[in-house]
């Protein structure tokens, strides 16, 4: 058996014939005559060294072997497309992706103004974007899924290197008509008298919020917990609970259901953002020139 001898015409004839249950069909499809392609099928099992067809009077069957062959075919085919497609990439000027994970704080108030102005100076570079939870950033980064991350600071950098990247800064969101609506100003412990919407307990916007509560002995009644930013402040206009957002991720969303912001009088509602990496002697040239833009915004 020598396997070095299967080519990737034969590998795609036979997928298409396992998938169709007739070598006519497949050949059809392959846009191969019938003897072309039965020459072919014929010659596959031979470098295999065992049958791989059943032939009968409505077609083909795929035998065990055919099976096992058929699935390495899938994925083979599948590498071949995506190798395709990456040196598609290179032909058309690409020069490097570079995997970026983001927590939704970036996401929604620095990151699109960043790599607009990034992609502009840098056309041959592709960011693959994903927005995910700090601590789930994190672990992304370590294990190798992204180059880049970006995530609230607390969170456990469990030996990343880390550089600062952007702050934000924490509000509070109630709806038109709520008791605090008419104040400009209010402190965790008045707030907590009301019901809270919060983001899932997993974030570090949730885990922050319930720290410092907890840290001054204020406990907050949290009545529902959603995923996103928008859907937040979609509970607090429907009078569900009042929610701690940060400014510039909310501003436009309280301006389209007319909520209210308030300034927190607390000393931990400003935010640093950071950027995390394995290595930054480790990166490609595409991710550290990423980092080396974003960290001078």
């Amino acid at each position: 058996m020598n396997l070095h001898r299967l080519d990737l015409v034969s590998l795609s004839l036979f997928h298409l014939v396992a998938r169709s249950g007739s070598i006519s069909r497949g050949a059809e499809l392959a846009h191969l005559a019938v003897g072309a392609a039965s020459k072919r099928i014929t010659d596959l099992e031979a470098a295999v060294g065992v049958p791989l067809l059943e032939r009968h009077s409505r077609g083909v069957r795929l035998t065990a072997a055919g099976e096992a062959l058929h699935r390495h075919a899938q994925r083979i085919l599948a590498d071949v497309d995506l190798l395709q497609a990456d040196l598609s990439d290179h032909a058309k000027g690409l020069i490097g992706v570079v995997r970026l994970w983001a927590n939704t704080s970036a996401v929604t108030q620095f990151l699109p103004a960043d790599l607009a102005s990034f992609s502009a100076r840098q056309p041959g570079i592709r960011i693959e974007l994903n927005e995910a939870d700090s601590q789930e950033i994190v672990l992304a980064v370590l294990d190798g899924r992204a180059d880049l991350g970006i995530f609230a600071e607390r969170t456990p950098e469990l030996g990343l290197q880390t550089q600062a990247y952007r702050r934000d800064h924490l509000v509070l969101v109630v709806p038109p008509g709520h008791p605090l609506a008419r104040r400009r100003r209010a402190t965790m412990a008045e707030a907590a008298a009301f019901d809270f919407v919060s983001l899932a307990q997993a974030t570090s916007l949730a885990q922050r919020l319930q720290l410092e509560s907890r840290q001054r002995g204020i406990p907050l009644r949290i009545r529902i917990q959603v995923r996103s930013f928008d859907a937040m402040c979609q509970m607090v206009a429907a009078g569900l609970g009042i929610a701690v957002l940060p400014a510039k991720a909310v501003r436009p969303l309280a301006r389209a259901l007319g909520l209210r912001q308030l300034v927190l009088d607390e000393d931990w509602t400003e935010r640093q953002l950071l950027l995390g990496m394995r290595d930054i002697n480790g990166l490609t040239k595409p991710a550290r020139t990423l980092l080396d833009h974003l960290r001078t915004c």
